[in-house]
């Protein structure tokens, strides 16, 4: 029987309970999806938390992202058949074993990439894919601070950053964080938990400080990323993992010119070409092996607030996979 993991209501990863479905009915220009693999992301916890405002009344399906198989075109749909194998980024709705959604969210899956690699790693590829090329482009020689390293995003960032020829910098908490960013082309690692970040930039960098700080922690490492900046560096922060900045004011820029921006994933995918660009480039990337597959620990669906708990205690490495 086809089923979703729902939240009733925002709260712990308690809150997710297996619900038994009826298939859709398609509207103009939807698909059936039936999905083999679901990623795991912070969004998704954040979604659930109510941190990020319910797009829902009840009953929230979380999930944002997934690969599967079309088992079922609706009215309209071009250029798709049944069979073809598919993945997609959202924000939520992909915690179940089957789904409608439109067409223009779906990208193909070529040979070569699995379920698994597509379902772990497009809405973190394409995430680091705007955050390098889009919120700052990064050139050969720039030097960069990212925190997480060792996060989904962080491990496809550090390997992106090091075929464009950067320097990378990255953060990470405990010795075997450390060691999974080194292998993901970060060149320095600071571990946060024994070393002050700022200090290791400042010796990394002697004393000038970095171009860009990629920032997906928030709370914790605010106002400590504006620090490692040079002057008229960027700070993208796109994410809140340690909860959200609350004590930012334009005037903290003013100590180095600085530039600040809190780019969303979403805004880029609505763009239909954009779209395609991107998963072209992270799927080359893949297939190419510049991007190793890092479709890392498995759970079955169903016990996904087990991985929700992991996840938010920062003991999961790479990316977590959800296998309905």
């Amino acid at each position: 029987m086809p089923y979703a993991m729902t939240a009733p209501h925002p709260g712990g990863a308690d809150v997710l309970t297996k619900v038994e479905i009826e298939l859709p009915d398609l509207g103009a220009g939807e698909v059936l999806i039936r999905h083999t693999a679901v990623g795991l992301n912070f969004l998704d916890a954040y979604y659930r938390s109510g941190a990020y405002a319910w797009p829902v009344e009840k009953d929230l399906v979380v999930g944002s992202e997934a690969a599967g198989v079309i088992e079922k075109l609706g009215p309209g749909v071009t250029g798709w058949a049944v069979g073809d194998r598919v993945a997609y980024t959202v924000p939520t709705g992909a915690y179940a074993s089957h789904r409608s959604i439109s067409q223009d969210a779906l990208v193909k899956v070529p040979n070569g990439v699995s379920d698994e690699d597509a379902a772990s790693s497009l809405l973190k590829g394409l995430t680091a894919y705007y955050l390098l090329h889009e919120s700052f482009k990064v050139k050969r020689g720039d030097r960069i601070l990212f925190h997480a390293a060792a996060g989904g995003v962080g491990s496809i960032a550090g390997q992106w950053l090091s075929h464009l020829g950067a320097t990378a910098i990255g953060t990470a908490g405990g010795a075997a964080k450390c060691d999974a960013a080194r292998r993901s082309g970060f060149q320095y690692v600071i571990d946060y938990r024994s070393e002050d970040f700022v200090e290791r930039v400042k010796l990394t960098t002697d004393g000038l400080g970095v171009d860009a700080v990629f920032d997906s922690v928030g709370a914790d490492t605010y106002p400590g990323s504006l620090k490692c900046l040079k002057p008229f560096g960027t700070l993208i922060c796109f994410g809140q993992s340690s909860g959200p900045i609350k004590n930012f004011a334009v005037s903290d820029l003013a100590s180095g010119s600085f530039t600040v921006t809190r780019p969303v994933l979403f805004h880029y995918t609505r763009n239909r070409a954009w779209l395609e660009k991107a998963a072209a480039a992270l799927f080359g990337m893949i297939l190419s092996e510049k991007i190793e597959r890092f479709a890392g620990e498995t759970f079955p669906l169903d016990r996904v607030g087990e991985a929700h708990r992991k996840l938010e205690r920062r003991e999961t490495t790479g990316s977590v996979v959800l296998i309905p």
